[in-house]
């Protein structure tokens, strides 16, 4: 390269959550010079469940070992139906031994997830800049970021956009998104309880939305509270005592006298879906390309499958002598995403305005389903098996 030619990667990253610094990982170790751009993570108090092929894919990059001693294993998941409806589904037990497995996934505090994920990024050749992308231009051979407080932009042939639901770098592809809304509420919190949660995560549904306790480290859980906006911002504002109480009353005291374990935070139940993946040099990744309520523990999972199908579409461009920027590339990685992307967001809507109607048949159809979910055991460990390795999870082919 001559001095007058200005330096490219081969990826920016842009945008350091969790999914971006795992993108800049997997990218770099698959040989790709790549960029990460984003400031340093918080200090975040949620939690993440990372289920069976995320933990796949942190093993694949070699941080898994470094992550597991810091988080709880999920090995059942039981879903109650405290909704006291005329229809009333009857209580389902899922069990990992059942298909094989330790557990579903595990479940790590964002903050010690992210002190692993800081760390082996120290230890590779991922450039860091910390700063945020303030304009993002796709040219016909690269796409150029401005970085606030960096004199010269960066020139990368392909961006990967991990910068969030209201992403500027999926603005700057041009890309579309459909989004729509949910008269709910989330709550997030985590608490600790004088029971054991025997590595069980209990889902009550209610008529508002799921109330949802997942095992942490030790006699403690987080906690997903779906409710109404008015009786969320009421549950919020209670002292620890009396919300701890709340809690305890909600979950019919499974897990014994509770108390508040950190701050509650909460937002209003969105869904946005990006109307393609990839366009101009620019993929999107995580929230860039899909949002919705946080049930199921989809979330982060979706994204780390996103980064991992990025990463084959990548691969496969290249070994063909494929520009990794290319349109074609973009599309291998959007065909590869599309299924896995539209069945994880229509279950998790279906599921959430099943609890939310109060259409008689709806409901009729949802506790029969959930019924045979819990007798029928073909149709259990087919549903099992999809929840925590999606069939639709492969790149495909760019010829």
């Amino acid at each position: 390269m001559s001095q007058s030619e200005p330096d490219t990667v081969d990826i920016a990253v842009v945008g350091s959550g969790p999914s971006g610094m795992v993108a800049a990982l997997l990218l770099s170790s698959r040989g790709f010079r790549t960029t990460l751009i984003g400031p340093r993570a918080k200090d975040d108090p949620r939690t993440t469940a990372l289920l069976e092929v995320s933990v796949g894919i942190l093993n694949d990059i070699g941080i898994w070992d470094q992550i597991r001693p810091e988080a709880a294993p999920l090995r059942q998941m039981r879903l109650i139906d405290a909704t006291g409806r005329l229809f009333r589904a009857p209580e389902t037990l899922f069990d990992s031994t059942e298909i094989d497995l330790e557990a579903f996934g595990y479940n790590v505090l964002n903050k010690d997830l992210n002190v692993v994920l800081e760390k082996a990024l120290a230890e590779t050749s991922v450039e860091r800049i910390e700063g945020f992308a303030t304009e993002i231009v796709p040219m016909e051979d690269h796409v150029e970021i401005v970085v606030e407080g960096r004199e010269e932009p960066v020139r990368a042939k392909l961006l990967a956009a991990s910068d969030g639901r209201n992403s500027p770098a999926r603005d700057a592809a041009g890309i579309s998104v459909s989004r729509w809304s949910y008269p709910q509420t989330a709550l997030v919190t985590n608490l600790a309880h004088a029971l054991p949660h025997d590595d069980t995560s209990t889902e009550f549904h209610t008529p508002h939305g799921p109330f949802t306790l997942v095992p942490l480290k030790g006699n403690r859980s987080s906690l997903v509270w779906v409710g109404e906006p008015a009786e969320m911002d009421r549950i919020k504002a209670l002292d620890d005592e009396a919300f701890a109480r709340e809690a305890e009353r909600m979950a019919h005291s499974i897990l014994g006298a509770m108390k508040a374990a950190g701050p509650r935070h909460t937002f209003p139940l969105s869904g946005m879906k990006a109307k393609t993946v990839g366009a101009n040099r620019i993929a999107l990744i995580g929230e860039a390309a899909h949002v919705f309520p946080p049930i199921g523990a989809q979330g982060l999972n979706l994204s780390l499958r996103d980064v991992a199908s990025l990463g084959e579409a990548c691969e496969h461009a290249q070994s063909y002598g494929i520009d990794i920027g290319s349109s074609a590339m973009l599309d291998d990685y959007a065909k590869a995403r599309r299924g896995d992307i539209d069945t994880r967001i229509f279950g998790v809507d279906a599921l959430n305005r099943t609890l939310l109607t109060d259409f008689l048949p709806v409901q009729a159809a949802r506790c029969f389903g959930l019924y045979l979910a819990g007798k029928v055991g073909p149709l259990r460990r087919r549903l099992m098996r999809e929840g925590v390795a999606p069939a639709f999870r492969h790149a495909g082919n760019t010829q």
